[in-house]
């Protein structure tokens, strides 16, 4: 490990510190993060703002060749962003094909050059109509450099000298890195691990100047005799459970990868190991364990017991998760994919009592084809200490981040890097933790990380609920939030008040574990869950990831449950009418406000998300004979004494544009604040 000051490590590794202009709160968190790396450095990372546009029923593509009912999806996507975007602009990553809907993602190019942070995508429906667009491409400010003007070797010992990082050996290749004051710049793409204990990271040093200026981070911080799915933890319960796998998503078991039984807790989807890879638990041991509250987790009974039970709870998440479309095709992790599309090679790696931490979790998640690693940790907050493999809910929320890094932006792992996509992530982990827990049609307040710490009010601040006297968060919370673990518990709380509103007008089906084909509530929820992920832009905000699930109920149950999913998202602030200046709204369309949850419930078609706020870059678009997005606000109305728009106004004693506002205890551009609830990086974030 390379030991630095905190002085130059404030200084030295703070990328695209410098800003065109002052940027508010709200838009940096769309668009900005401050990542803590495991030696202490502090790293801010910049993500282009996506404009995002649904169609509802959809739109015809251009033709693509000489003949649009020959085309296939790949080729009608690709002509309808290069439609939009110019087609000299494209370069294809990569495309992904689901049951109701098909999706097709592209980088952005230069001079024949990939710029690694603009990205674009397309979703087409079952008719071959487009129903979502996505696109952070960029218009740059300078004219970038062509070639580099320091070495790969010269980026390498970059990488090492100011990160700390030991580059992992995989090629160095050349890409345009878009900063936050509209500039491209040449970078060398290094992947490296910090401190030489797996946590992930690609790094882009400047070409000509050899600074470190942009990073994306892999890493998201938390018969087998197991504790059963309905239950959190081993306190309440563990039981036998025989042949749990699901002949469709696992039909050769969980133990066998290729024809060969492993016989242990290493097979197609997950490894479960402690120390090395090879150190799994054999299959005879799986169920022998029993757990008692005063056991030493370290003994090695209780070792096998964690493998057993972290193996069993993320090979039944790969097996629901599965059916519900992330499959070989949708980017998930498997060993081996046989002809099924996708990558293989990538089963994920569960290292349990993983030495290099205690009290936290975390999931690393690099492009399709390239293995998931989990690090589960001992808890020593009670004595003995508590392992988190034993309980549930953080294996699962885990597990997620892994789906929904996957999902989003196409197989990359790429794309949720802001704070509020990364918050979001927090969220969509703590929400799948939930639904795989749920055993009734009664929604009742549900906790995390009970277990590990001893105490039944969990590891969130306030459980989740559908009350808003037991949790009061709404999407004007938002606006007080800059941690991605707090920004998460709003999007949780959101998505479990859909999902309780979902099985209140559809009802509940304990067997959509194993059926996806069910149309209760529950079902439907983590079908417009896996849906709305591939659909949504790259970077999501909580008002695009909230139209992804408007178009995928259109996608998929052609909107029947439309007016329950905006009614919930409206019960908690994010109503149709809700900006990126973060004010609760409770808008709903107007065939959705006579209160019968019937109709449609489609937006405006197109729906056009973007930022209110001023842009950095302005997304390269051609014009079309579409119709023009309905606006939600009017910027300009002189009577809208809460116009988000006016960052001037004197009388707005929340401005949220002004970042050096000394009486902000929340100003994230200030690293050094004693204040900033961003230093809570742990996957737990204990509430005192």
């Amino acid at each position: 490990m390379v030991a630095l000051s905190p002085a130059f490590m404030t200084l030295a590794v703070l990328c695209s510190s410098a800003l065109a202009a002052p940027w508010p709160l709200t838009t940096r968190q769309h668009t900005h993060r401050i990542r803590s790396l495991p030696n202490g450095l502090r790293v801010k990372s910049y993500h282009p703002e996506s404009t995002y546009k649904t169609f509802s029923d959809g739109i015809d593509p251009p033709k693509a060749g000489n003949s649009l009912a020959s085309a296939s999806f790949k080729d009608s996507a690709l002509a309808y962003l290069g439609q939009e975007l110019g087609a000299d602009q494209l370069s294809y990553r990569s495309s992904f094909e689901g049951d109701t809907a098909k999706h097709v993602y592209v980088s952005q190019t230069l001079n024949g050059i990939k710029v690694a942070n603009a990205v674009a995508h397309s979703t087409l429906n079952s008719a071959g109509k487009i129903v979502a667009f996505s696109s952070s491409f960029v218009t740059p400010q300078n004219q970038p450099a062509t070639k580099a003007t320091i070495s790969t070797d010269a980026a390498l010992s970059a990488v090492k000298s100011q990160l700390g990082a030991t580059p992992t050996g995989k090629d160095v290749g050349l890409e345009y890195f878009s900063t936050d004051s509209g500039d491209l710049v040449l970078t060398h793409v290094v992947e490296a691990t910090v401190d030489g204990n797996g946590h992930l990271v690609k790094a882009f040093v400047d070409a000509s100047t050899g600074k470190h200026v942009g990073l994306v981070d892999y890493t998201t911080q938390l018969t087998y005799h197991v504790v059963p799915l309905k239950n959190q933890s081993p306190e309440e319960g563990m039981e036998n459970v025989v042949d749990p796998e699901d002949q469709t998503a696992s039909p050769s078991g969980w133990t066998t990868v290729s024809g060969t039984d492993n016989k242990a807790t290493s097979g197609n989807n997950v490894i479960a190991y402690k120390g090395s890879l090879s150190n799994t638990t054999a299959s005879s041991k799986f169920s022998t364990v029993q757990w008692t509250a005063n056991s030493d987790p370290k003994t090695a009974a209780l070792v096998d017991q964690a493998r057993t039970n972290a193996f069993f709870v993320a090979n039944s998440l790969h097996d629901v998760a599965y059916l519900y479309g992330f499959n070989e095709a949708g980017f998930n992790f498997q060993q081996d994919n046989g002809s099924n599309g996708g990558k293989g090679g990538d089963a994920v790696q569960i290292s349990v009592q993983d030495a290099s931490g205690t009290d936290n979790a975390d999931m690393t998640t690099p492009a399709d084809g390239s293995p998931g690693k989990m690090r589960m940790f001992l808890w020593d907050i009670t004595n003995p200490e508590r392992d988190g493999a034993l309980e549930n809910d953080i294996v699962l929320h885990e597990y997620t981040h892994g789906i929904t890094n996957r999902l989003t932006g196409g197989g990359t792992g790429e794309c949720l890097q802001s704070d509020e996509a990364g918050g979001m992530g927090e969220g969509w982990s703590d929400s799948i933790a939930f639904w795989m827990q749920q055993t009734a049609d009664t929604v009742s307040d549900y906790t995390m990380g009970s277990f590990v710490v001893n105490d039944a009010k969990g590891i969130r601040s306030h459980p989740y609920s559908t009350s808003k006297t037991v949790n009061p968060y709404t999407y004007a919370t938002l606006a007080t939030k800059n941690e991605v673990h707090d920004i998460g518990e709003i999007w949780a709380n959101m998505l479990i008040n859909v999902y309780a509103a979902l099985v209140g007008t559809s009802g509940f089906d304990v067997k959509a574990h194993s059926d996806a084909s069910l149309t209760t509530g529950n079902a439907v929820w983590l079908h417009l869950f896996i849906d709305a992920l591939a659909l949504q832009p790259c970077t999501p905000t909580f008002i695009t990831a909230r139209d992804a699930w408007i178009q995928a109920d259109k996608n998929r149950y052609n909107g029947a449950n439309a007016c329950t999913l905006w009614t919930a998202f409206a019960s908690r602030g994010l109503g149709q009418g809700a900006t990126s200046a973060r004010k609760d709204n409770a808008d709903v369309p107007a065939e959705c406000s006579g209160g019968s949850g019937t109709g449609t419930g489609e937006p405006p078609a197109p729906t056009t998300t973007t930022s209110d706020e001023p842009q950095p870059t302005d997304p390269t678009t051609t014009t079309t004979d579409e119709p023009a997005p309905t606006e939600t606000t009017d910027p300009t109305d002189p009577q809208d004494p809460t116009d988000p728009q006016d960052p001037t106004d004197p009388q707005d004693p929340t401005d949220p544009t002004d970042p050096t506002d000394p009486t902000d205890p929340t100003d994230p551009t200030d690293p050094e604040d004693p204040q900033d609830p961003s230093e809570c990086t742990d996957w737990w974030c204990f509430k005192q």
